[in-house]
């Protein structure tokens, strides 16, 4: 059969290897590679998680489980979110494969062909992607040099295909956390429009220089994503959940039926567990990496303060930031361009997620390709 014969969707034409996947791949062909490339957290689930999985796995939970989640794990979440939000338990929760399979079931739920997702540039990798399997057009609003969300620009971006506003804060790549002012700046023009708000916390224990501000306590059209890959260093154990307007709940549901089913059982159980656990001293740890780079890149670099995430948006030296990347990689620092994340190739992402030994021998070799 001819090779322009094989069955691959005209969809696929618009969807890339990550460039943080290449990176990572890279990595895995180098000898004790400097990585400040992937955004994994580096300690390892808190013991009382592992062993509840462990204890799941021999009580014979290894079944799919509701489509919609676990109830006591459902029920933790609600708990969760009463002390967080005063919200009263019958608001529909769903739990999901990671925040990302949340994401992807939103998209493809509410977004036609042609309508557009309005999200800030810099964004996270995964959401442009999303967007255009869903059929959807993305709106990028720039939110140069310091990576502030701009509401007039935000204003602007809204036409007649805007069908959702998308958040993430604490951000990747940029590491910025919006301020409550902020959030109900864009909860106000939002709500002019009725326009679903998406609010992708996946960062939320990470903020290093004030509380944490979420849009869902201030604007009730919110879909809140919130996940426990960075929180508990369980990335591998795909586990995340969300909540919101009952009629998307609903179709993400029967969508997660007959996509990814469940999320997987034992990590459910698991993740009971996680949310009584405390993790201040793994978020303390990573604001002392996070002045680390400051100190190193800050005046240096002209580095904007990241105040969460485990992330630093870089100025590449130059404006070249791939051409930098190439540089840093000789010299055995994994980091990633800015154009995997923007429209941009001025800035480099850095990853702080290591040990403070690999991260300060980082930092003194990009400073000094600087």
């Amino acid at each position: 059969m001819p090779s322009d014969c094989c069955a691959i969707a005209d969809r696929m034409r618009l969807i890339d290897a990550s460039g943080i996947r290449k990176v990572f791949d890279l990595a895995a062909k180098m000898t004790d590679p400097i990585n400040l490339s992937i955004g994994q957290p580096d300690f390892d689930v808190p013991e009382p998680i592992k062993a509840k999985a462990v204890e799941a796995i021999s009580a014979g939970l290894n079944h799919y489980t509701q489509t919609q989640g676990l109830p006591e794990l459902r029920q933790a979440v609600a708990r969760a979110c009463r002390e967080e939000f005063g919200w009263d338990d019958e608001r529909p929760y769903l739990i999901t494969s990671g925040v990302s399979g949340a994401l992807m079931l939103l998209l493809l739920t509410t977004v036609n062909p042609g309508d557009e997702v309005i999200f800030a540039d810099p964004y996270f990798v995964m959401y442009s992607h999303l967007v255009h399997l869903s059929g959807g057009k993305c709106a990028l609003v720039d939110t140069y040099p310091d990576f502030r969300p701009d509401v007039n620009r935000i204003a602007d971006a809204i036409g007649d295909r805007t069908r959702m506003i998308m958040l993430n804060s604490p951000a990747t790549p940029t590491g910025v956390v919006y301020t409550a002012q902020e959030l109900k700046a864009i909860a106000a023009l939002a709500g002019r429009r009725e326009l679903l708000v998406v609010s992708d916390e996946i960062y939320n224990f990470f903020c290093y220089d004030g509380p944490f501000a979420s849009i869902a306590s201030i604007y009730d059209n919110t879909l809140l994503m919130r996940g426990f890959s960075k929180s508990y260093g369980m990335t591998g154990w795909r586990m995340g959940w969300c909540s919101g307007p009952e009629k998307i709940i609903e179709k993400m549901t029967m969508l997660q039926q007959y996509s990814f089913v469940c999320a997987p059982s034992m990590a459910q159980a698991a993740s009971v567990v996680a949310l009584e656990t405390d993790v201040s001293e793994h978020v303390a740890a990573y604001a002392r990496k996070r002045d680390m780079v400051y100190e190193a890149l800050g005046e240096k670099f002209g580095l904007v303060k990241p105040g969460g995430a485990f992330y630093a948006f870089v100025p590449a030296p130059g404006g070249d930031a791939t051409a930098f990347v190439e540089k840093a990689i000789a010299n055995n620092v994994l980091v990633i361009p800015g154009n995997v994340f923007s429209s941009r190739d001025t800035h480099f992402r850095l990853s702080y997620a290591t040990s403070d030994e690999k991260l300060a021998q980082g930092l003194e070799i990009l400073c000094s390709l600087a």
